[in-house]
């Protein structure tokens, strides 16, 4: 891409509008400066240009996004097949288990959910299309770390912030890695209780026809309820069945 290409305005306002998440829901111009790395000067311009958009409003103090944003998660959701086609499959699969489903893709250092199917809420946070975790502990994340070449997959990994959300998570490069291969090998993932205490979860590649994995499919369960090490002889039966059932379906990208 050349330079005179790249609109520096437009992607300073994309990363203010990135710094708000479920944590952070009001800031102040100083919290955007601090989180964004932009000067406070940048940082008013972006908001009040957000405020004056309707992507965002003002109290005098705080900013918190609108609902307005929404159309641009929606757009994606709009243009691309893949959720509407996984849909039926999830409803189908939470259905025949009884536990939630759901479909991920890769961006980043985390993977964003398309598509879901509850049953449950075995975790703290509600999980809807949009929401984001990240990839190195959750077991779609692992999936499709997989499936990328050693170098590209500990690069992601180096740009992660790898901390220990509970006393089961790997957090080192080297102890993600030695895991990515064991899914790998075996071609599922299990997570058990990394991402958060009474969480279990077990995922699998969705692949298209030329065998590019283009999603990660997961079902999530407690673990009180659901060993992590029962998972695969209770779930990947079904699990195998929706992959099967959906790779005629993805349709490779022109």
């Amino acid at each position: 891409m050349k330079q005179t290409d790249f609109i520096g305005g437009f992607a300073k306002g994309l990363k203010v509008i990135e710094a708000f998440d479920a944590t952070s829901p009001r800031l102040t111009i100083t919290n955007i400066s601090e989180t964004t790395g932009l000067d406070r000067a940048t940082a008013r311009r972006c908001l009040l240009t957000l405020v004056e958009l309707g992507y965002a409003r003002h109290d005098g103090k705080h900013f918190e996004l609108t609902p307005k944003v929404l159309r641009l998660g929606h757009a994606y959701l709009a243009a691309t097949p893949l959720p509407r086609l996984i849909q039926p499959h999830l409803d189908a699969l939470s259905e025949e288990v009884g536990q939630s489903a759901s479909t991920s893709v890769l961006e980043g250092t985390e993977i964003v959910y398309i598509a879901r199917a509850a049953q449950k809420r075995v975790m703290s946070i509600n999980l809807v299309p949009g929401s984001r975790l990240p990839a190195w502990c959750a077991s779609m994340g692992r999936v499709l770390l997989a499936a990328l070449p050693e170098a590209e997959a500990r690069a992601i990994l180096e740009r992660s912030n790898l901390r220990a959300f509970t006393p089961f998570t790997h957090s080192t490069p080297d102890a993600v890695m030695a895991e990515c291969r064991r899914v790998r090998e075996q071609g599922y993932a299990v997570v058990d209780q990394e991402l958060e205490l009474g969480l279990c979860s077990i995922a699998v590649p969705l692949v298209d026809a030329r065998d590019r994995v283009v999603a990660a499919l997961n079902i999530g369960a407690s673990a009180a309820q659901t060993a992590a090490a029962d998972m695969p002889s209770l779930y990947l039966p079904a699990l195998r069945r929706v992959q099967a059932a959906l790779r005629p379906l993805l349709y490779p990208a022109s």
